[in-house]
């Protein structure tokens, strides 16, 4: 049926354009492909095009509530790590591909990049190329591992998940604490936790 896919896509969205780490849009790919038996290969399509209308959405929206709650040598601070960025080109690229590619949340890379004024455009080609694959390997062994309920709820609680959140809130916090502009002008590591309006 063709609602179960427009959910897939609107769960993915939902889920990859918050501005904070939430759970990775491919679980709600996983439980839905489960749920109603959906093409594998359909729900990978529809759910990535949902996550990148959702991490664009989010790159566009980010600037407007930076500028509203982050101090503007906060924001200053972020726009000049993002144009150190954009100096790298094809070397940013790879990096942002193999971020994709890694079980950790992307929305700091998309923080980043809204806070840094950097056109989604230029994340989002790699970013699709990594979530493609990525989702793609993750939605084929969430089918395999269907068979397998039980360890698939005792794994959403294991210590990779709790991780892997960890690991996420830590990226937003250095994203936001860390002073980049010293850090890599001056090669002098300092945190600046007033950043708030």
């Amino acid at each position: 049926m063709w609602w179960q896919y427009l959910l897939v896509f609107i769960g993915a969205l939902l889920f990859d354009v918050v501005p904070f780490p939430f759970p990775p849009a491919f679980t709600i790919m996983v439980f839905l492909q489960i749920m109603f038996d959906l093409n594998i290969w359909w729900v990978i399509v529809i759910g990535v095009a949902g996550s990148i209308l959702g991490r664009y959405i989010l790159t566009l929206y980010i600037t407007l509530l930076s500028g509203k709650f982050f101090k503007r040598s906060k924001n200053e601070d972020v726009e000049f790590l993002g144009k150190k960025m954009k100096e790298k080109g094809w070397r940013s690229q790879l990096v942002i591909i193999s971020y994709s590619l890694l079980p950790l949340p992307t929305t700091p890379l998309f923080l980043a990049g809204g806070m840094a004024k950097i056109k989604p455009l230029y994340i989002i080609p790699a970013f699709f190329i990594g979530k493609f694959i990525s989702d793609a390997i993750t939605v084929h062994l969430g089918k395999y591992a269907s068979e397998h309920a039980k360890s698939i709820m005792d794994e959403a609680l294991s210590w990779k998940s709790m991780t892997s959140l960890a690991v996420g809130l830590l990226l937003v916090c250095a994203l936001l604490f860390i002073d980049w502009r010293s850090l890599i002008q001056k090669k002098h590591f300092h945190l600046e936790f007033k950043i708030w309006k």
